[in-house]
């Protein structure tokens, strides 16, 4: 799911992997209980996707797992 930018979840912020160098080419994600939000850190202003956690959750599992 595609989002504008708006602020979706006041209460979170985006985060960046530990293992992220200082390029500004990360992946950022925003956490939230229903709704992780994935953005490219080189356009923060820019549109993010958006998916349910439990879908996120499989992927990132599956991907673990290849």
């Amino acid at each position: 799911m595609r989002s504008p930018s708006s602020n979706n979840h006041p209460d979170t912020q985006w985060v960046k992997s530990t293992r992220s160098t200082n390029n500004g080419h990360c992946v950022e994600l925003r956490l939230s209980r229903e709704t992780i939000a994935v953005r490219d850190s080189k356009n923060p202003h820019g549109a993010h996707l958006r998916f349910p956690t439990t879908a996120f959750t499989a992927f990132l599992s599956a991907v673990k797992n290849r």
